[in-house]
């Protein structure tokens, strides 16, 4: 077999698209390792982006993938988790149990404008909270 001479690509000079499927693959294969096969969605469904259906044959998890840590009022009551990449980790937690954790500190405009919330770093604070959700 011919030598490919792959080249490694630079995350930051991707398009937006290019960086959501980059980020999908990834997670894809941090969640493999749990046993889970993932789908993506050509259109969300249900919140999702995609769908993580794990080899015990009755665990199927509802995913929305975000570039970083997100909350938003229209995911609450969908069983969504929340998948999300911050510094070479993937995280993936259920929304609305860690909204309920973290809201009373997200009281910004945007939050009650918009319904959404987002934050381009994890905080210590934050990123204590999510440790456990780190695959």
């Amino acid at each position: 077999m011919e030598n490919m001479n792959l080249k490694k690509i630079e995350y930051s000079e991707l398009n937006a698209k290019a960086k959501e499927m980059y980020n999908f693959q990834k997670a894809s294969a941090k969640l493999a390792d749990y046993g889970f096969t993932t789908m993506w969605l050509n259109n969300d469904w249900e919140g999702a982006d995609f769908l993580a259906v794990h080899v015990d044959g009755e665990t199927v998890l509802k995913v929305q993938l975000k570039a970083r840590l997100t909350f938003s009022k229209k995911y609450v009551g969908k069983n969504i988790y929340m998948c999300f990449p911050e510094n070479g980790e993937i995280y993936l937690f259920p929304h609305d149990e860690i909204l309920e954790k973290v809201e009373h500190r997200i009281s910004d405009r945007k939050w009650v404008e918009t319904g959404t919330w987002s934050s381009s770093s994890l905080t210590k604070q934050n990123a204590d909270l999510l440790h456990s959700y780190r695959l």
